[in-house]
């Protein structure tokens, strides 16, 4: 028999459940707690409306006593007349009870709708009439507990009375218990669709991060080029967005892992062939001239080889972010050092053509080795006779570096694929190179925010120039 089971999302296990309970559970506990507090507030304000309302009564009894008849204009002459006077001006306020004894007889008594009825107050006027001076208080009667003040009177004829003021609140007591129910009720109804709606809205908010669940279960070793749709600008968009550019951080990575392995395969598939012949043949080498021939044909082949992982691996870290750690410096002193150095290459007409200051952003180390490849470069495709130049000026906000060489030159055609990787000018065939030092260069131009290019020229041989920022001193 099939099973029915929730939607992984809606598992307790699921952050929108969890957020979602927290935070209803917050809502009830806080609408539970105000209703609480709200039901103790009403009811602490009605004891005290009903204990005003007794002094109230009270006090305008006693005025009422020690004033005089209206009939008469003299002082009340008996408790009947008090009472009288008393009963015909006055209203009970709600919840209210008024009584009035002479003796031990009921001489008259009113009532609101929801006080209580004379005879449903057999012994609290027990009580009351045992009483002989003034009390006030509380009492429990046949319609739950009341408030109450009891005001023993004498007459100017000796006679002796008793007047009562009691206060039932339980009908408003029940009101205020109903009304916080109601309250209650309907906070727990709108919490309830408050709930549903969150988790809608907590679904559609969550949603970049099940979309990256996905794609990161979606994702192989190989292919990442699987992306998370981003839309908002909220924080699961925004960790979205940081997966994206992350899954993009390594799928280039992985490119250039791939482009290393097949350029270095490629690249060195020819030399290792040609030392695998050539070891094949040593033996058959005549005499040690052969063999000494042989060997350094196949030594050749090692060392370009050598040089091949070199640049790739080289041309491998300019991925990476600290490829390059960009210091100030003076261009013009990097140029300088490295027209020092460059010296002792080859035996050329060495010149230097620099500003007294160049001030730059950049990586000493990698700067002199872009430097002394180009001048490399302009050793391999010179003789002799030729003069190469280093130079440096700053220029339109860019440190401009050059190598500038009276060689053989490059056709303007091959400007651009120079600096790819493998390239090489047809006129320099002849020379042995791994086709990676421009690559090398171009890369380190592009890791100082700058770029590297053949500059055309009028007379003969090649100019090579490096352009990066000029750094605000």
């Amino acid at each position: 028999m099939p099973t029915w089971r929730l939607p992984h999302s809606l598992t307790p296990r699921s952050m929108r459940v969890r957020i979602l309970a927290v935070v209803v559970g917050l809502l009830l506990l806080s609408a539970v707690g105000s209703s609480i507090v709200l039901r103790t507030v009403l009811l602490e304000q009605l004891d005290e409306e009903i204990r005003v309302d007794l002094q109230q009564e009270a006090a305008e009894f006693r005025l009422l006593e020690g004033g005089t008849d209206p009939a008469t204009g003299e002082p009340f002459a008996d408790l009947e007349s008090l009472f009288d006077v008393y009963f015909s001006r006055e209203v009970p306020d709600e919840g209210e009870t008024l009584l009035a004894f002479v003796g031990e007889d009921l001489h008259d008594s009113r009532r609101a709708q929801d006080g209580a009825a004379v005879t449903q107050l057999a012994e609290p006027i027990a009580y009351w009439q045992s009483l002989e001076q003034e009390r006030s208080g509380t009492i429990d009667t046949a319609l739950g507990e009341a408030g109450y003040v009891a005001i023993p009177v004498t007459g100017r004829d000796g006679s002796e009375g008793l007047f009562v003021v009691a206060n039932f609140p339980s009908f408003e007591q029940q009101e205020i218990e109903e009304a916080v129910r109601l309250r209650l009720t309907i906070e727990l109804l709108t919490l309830l669709v408050a709930a549903g709606l969150g988790l809608v809205l907590a679904g559609r908010v969550l949603r970049p991060l099940r979309d990256l669940a996905t794609t990161a279960r979606e994702i192989s070793e190989t292919d990442l080029s699987q992306r998370i749709p981003v839309t908002g600008n909220d924080e699961a968009s925004q960790i979205a967005a940081t997966f994206n550019d992350m899954l993009t951080r390594l799928e280039a990575a992985l490119t250039n892992q791939r482009r290393f392995l097949d350029e270095a395969s490629h690249e060195l598939r020819t030399p290792l062939t040609v030392v695998r012949g050539h070891a094949e043949l040593l033996e058959l080498a005549d005499g040690p001239e052969g063999r000494a021939e042989t060997v350094a044909l196949i030594t050749d082949e090692v060392d370009r080889m050598g040089t091949i992982v070199d640049g790739l691996f080289t041309l491998a870290r300019t991925e990476q972010p600290d490829f390059v750690t960009l210091q100030p410096l003076d261009a013009a002193e990097v140029v300088r050092e490295t027209h020092r150095k460059a010296t002792a290459i080859a035996d050329r007409e060495w010149l230097l053509e620099v500003d007294d200051e160049v001030p730059v952003l950049a990586d000493r180390h990698r700067l002199t080795q872009a430097l002394l490849q180009l001048a490399d470069n302009a050793v391999k495709h010179t003789g002799p006779d030729d003069t190469v130049r280093l130079g440096v000026q700053g220029r339109d906000g860019q440190a401009v570096v050059w190598v500038d060489d009276t060689g053989p030159g490059v056709p303007v055609s091959e400007a651009e694929r120079i600096f790819e990787r493998f390239q090489r000018a047809e006129p320099t065939s002849d020379h042995s190179g791994a086709g990676l030092g421009l690559a090398i260069v171009a890369a380190i131009a592009s890791a100082h925010h700058g770029s590297a290019r053949l500059v055309p020229k009028d007379g003969p041989g090649a100019r090579f120039e490096l352009r990066i920022p000029l750094r605000n001193t």
